[in-house]
């Protein structure tokens, strides 16, 4: 998938979470050996690392399925770095995924455990 359309998808995901009563703290946060699409805050106050994916067919495995072991590893590590910078007390934290298969999304709050990367 291009960044442009990727883009786009960030941004579809990232209104989908607005409307859920989540902040944006942060896009596109790198390091090396890793990137977080957003960081968001729920309405709890939890600091939640959200990686957006999507799938225009169903012909491989849908989205969210394509969050795989080695992926996952590479997700722990960026929330490892930014929380690295944090200012203050280090919130709960979570991993969702919001996926786009043909159009639909699917939210998986809590998709995945740090410990389970």
């Amino acid at each position: 998938m291009s960044k442009t359309l990727g883009d786009v998808f960030e941004s579809h995901a990232l209104e989908f979470l607005r409307r859920r009563r989540m902040r944006l703290v942060a896009r596109n946060v790198t390091c090396r050996g890793g990137e977080i699409d957003l960081v968001m805050i729920d309405e709890h106050g939890a600091l939640v690392f959200v990686e957006v994916r999507a799938r225009r067919n169903r012909r491989y495995a849908n989205a969210a399925a394509s969050v795989d072991v080695r992926k996952r590893a590479r997700l722990v590590l960026a929330a490892q770095h930014f929380l690295a910078a944090w200012r203050g007390a280090v919130p709960a934290c979570r991993f969702d995924v919001v996926a786009f298969d043909a159009g639909r999304i699917h939210w998986l709050p809590d998709a995945f455990r740090a410990d389970e990367a």
